[in-house]
Parts: C-alpha cells; structure tokens; sequence
C-alpha cells in the first residue's frame, strides 16, 4: 500500500507517541537563553520556537505528545500550559509535560538525549504507543511526519532518521551519514571534523536533523542496552546510531518538499546571528516559510491583545511601518520602522528610527532612540536618545553584546533596569 495513502497514514500516527526534546541551554544564542531555553526563545513575531514541532505533531495527525524540559523551563512550561491545553484527554489526546524528575536514580538529570527518554520509558510503556517519534525541540521548519512514518513502515525499519542535504561547511555540526542505494544508513559520525560528502558531489553532506522514529521494541531494547554501556554518553547521535547501524536497519528519509522535490525549510536558530537572519526573512516578500499558509497553521498561545496601532502623520513624525511585520498590542507612535519584525505589545515612541531589527514582546523604546542591525529582549525599556546598533564599539562599552555578524543584543539587564525573568 502506498504510503500516501490518507487512512494507512492516520493509522500509524494515531498509534504514534512523539517526545520533543526541550531541555537545550542554547548557550550560543548568548543572553537570550540566560533566563529560558532555547524552545521558549520567541519566533516571527508572536511565536515560541517550540510551538513548529508541536504544530508539525497537530498537523500531522498526531495527537499524543510529551514534552522533555530540563534547563531554565519556567516560561516554557507557562507557555505550553496557556498555549496547548486545548486537546481532549478523553480521546486519548495529549500535551504532557515531563521535567527532569530523577526516575531512575536520585542524583541523575538527563545527561544525554538518549538518557532523556530512557529516563522516562515507564512513561512510555503505559502509553503502549506502536511507534515513537523523537524530536528537538529548537528548529524552525514545517513538516509531515506521517510521511515519514510511513515510509518507517514501509521500509521494514527498525529506526529511520530524517536528514537534510547541508554544505560541508555546516556540517560538522550535525550527524553526518553515508546512505546506499535504497537508503539504508551505512555510516554515521556525530560532528565530524573532516564530513564525508554525498557521493557524487564534493559540497553537500547528508545531516541528521534530529528526528527519528523507532519501532517501541527496539527503541526500549537499545535504551537498555545504551544505558548499561560504560563511558556511553546516552546521546543518540553519538552513541545510538553508530552501534545500530550494522547491525539493524536504520534509514534515512529526506526532507524534501513533496511537490517540487526539492530541500525544504528548515533552520537552526542556534546563534544570534542565525535567529536574527530567519526572523528577518520573515517579511520578504516571498519568504522561504510561510506563516500565512491555512492548510498547516502554527498554533500558540496568544494574549487577546488590541490589533496595532500607528499614530500622527506630520511631516517630520510619522507613525509608520515598512517592510515590516508588526504583531498585536503594538503602538508606533510617530516612529518610523523599516525591515524589522516586532513582537507584540512593543511601543515606539516619537522620532525612533528602528531598522533592520528584532523586537521582542514588551519592549518600549523611547523617543529619539535610533536601533538598527539590532535583537532586543523582552521587557527593554530603551531610555530617550538610546541608540544601539550605530557604532558596534560604542555598544561594546555599553555592555551590549555584538555578534561576530554585527548584530547588537540587548537585554534589561544591560540597560540596568530590574530583570522579570519570566521571559
């Protein structure tokens, strides 16, 4: 049976448990994750960066969840419980989330991302799922895992990973797998320092993304096994593939758009730099994700918050946006901005000149302020005649952190101002 069959699909997702792993630091995204992880970082205007795989889940018919929190989870676990309460307990459906609460051993958190679902198999097991999907919990992308399940199924896998095509420059920071003619892994290195290419081209590596689906059997029995390794890390990509891939069959399943055939979306927003650079795509005018696409929403939660507003139209103060995407609660008044993404409830104020930015929630910039090439963090309020982003070594003595890419994050902390750290 072809595995674009709707009902062979809903099948195998109905009886699918998906485990997103949303405990990573995200220490490279630098002050942004010095009071959350990086799953709670916002995205595109008014959005948490956990909220695409858990869409991706919905979307894709999936309705039995568990999120894995570790690090700095508070607003997260806000945010999922405000966000993603909304499924029926009664109908099997669930948004669960699962802390580091020390199952196994008293002194033991997760140490790895393998360790984190060992930790939690009892869990598991009472779910009695047929398939498992695990998942990070920090990329930015929209896909159908049924798909990918299916061809799990289809292939007589015991473990299928999803990869994408990267340039071997980028490499070396993910998994790098070797495929055969029908796909089945034949080799694999976590981070590899010199990337084995694609066979064929001299540029291109074939990544892992993150996401596996394993049969339940086999994914219990090799946690066992993983677990009772000495000097294993109880990581998957470290220690799970490698010592399964001769042995089993592993695949690989290619994230490519199903109609044109070619890579997807996808990004790690995993430096300032890069989360900057994907948020700023946003706005183009045909960007490469599109939010406005109604056949597969992003869900999240959302104040009910008044539509945006832009007040007085003089000629030397103008309350106007261009290029640019402006969320709810948001006043521009009398501020020009241009190619920039603000997040909701962001006020600016008279004579402010934002470009090029990234606002998030709750930000107030004042009068005359000039922000430019510029991530500022929830609950800045930027004093009159600020201006950041100009001259990238005068905000270097301002204790603004700059970017190798240039770029100027701002946080309350470094305006001096009394931190919430409920972000």
């Amino acid at each position: 049976m072809p595995h674009t069959n709707p009902r062979f699909i809903s099948r195998l997702t109905r009886n699918t448990l998906a485990l997103i792993l949303a405990g990573g630091r995200g220490s490279r995204l630098k002050h942004l994750t010095a009071w959350r992880s990086k799953p709670a970082v916002p995205f595109g205007g008014k959005f948490r960066i956990i909220d695409f795989p858990l869409s991706n889940c919905l979307n894709s018919g999936i309705r039995q969840i568990g999120v894995l929190t570790q690090y700095k989870a508070h607003s997260l676990i806000l945010h999922i419980q405000k966000g993603w309460g909304f499924l029926r307990g009664e109908f099997g459906e669930f948004v669960e989330l699962w802390p580091a609460q020390q199952r196994v051993a008293e002194t033991a958190w997760y140490a790895g991302t393998a360790d984190a679902v060992f930790q939690n198999l009892d869990i598991i097991r009472d779910h009695n799922p047929d398939y498992i999907l695990v998942l990070a919990g920090d990329h930015i992308y929209k896909m159908d895992y049924g798909a990918m399940i299916a061809h799990h199924v289809e292939s007589g896998a015991d473990m299928t990973v999803g990869c994408l095509e990267v340039e071997v420059e980028r490499a070396r920071e993910f998994g790098v797998m070797s495929v055969d003619e029908e796909n089945r892994v034949t080799s694999f290195a976590e981070k590899p320092d010199n990337p084995e290419p694609i066979p064929g081209t001299t540029d291109r590596c074939l990544a892992s993304m993150g996401i596996y689906v394993f049969n339940k059997g086999f994914l219990f029995e090799q946690l066992f096994k993983d677990a009772g390794t000495p000097g294993s890390s109880h990581d998957f990509g470290k220690d799970i593939i490698p010592a399964v891939i001769k042995l089993y069959r592993v695949m690989a399943y290619t994230f490519r758009d199903p109609k044109s055939g070619e890579q997807s979306y996808w990004r790690d927003v995993g430096t300032l730099d890069a989360f900057w650079e994907a948020n700023l795509e946003l706005i183009g005018v045909t960007p490469p994700l599109n939010l406005y696409d109604k056949n597969w929403p992003i869900w999240t939660y959302q104040e009910q918050l008044p539509p945006a507003k832009f007040v007085f139209d003089d000629e030397d103060r103008r309350g106007m946006a261009v290029d640019s995407m402006v969320s709810g609660g948001c006043i521009i008044s009398g501020a020009t901005v241009r190619h920039s993404l603000l997040f909701s409830s962001v006020r600016a104020n008279s004579y402010a000149e934002i470009s090029d930015s990234v606002i998030l929630p709750d930000v107030d910039i004042g009068r005359n302020c000039i922000i430019r090439n510029a991530v500022l963090d929830r609950y800045c309020q930027v004093p009159e005649g600020t201006q950041i982003g100009v001259d990238p070594e005068a905000d270097r003595k301002a204790g603004f952190y700059v970017s190798e890419g240039g770029i100027t994050l701002v946080t309350p902390e470094m305006l001096g101002q009394e931190a919430n750290h409920v972000r």
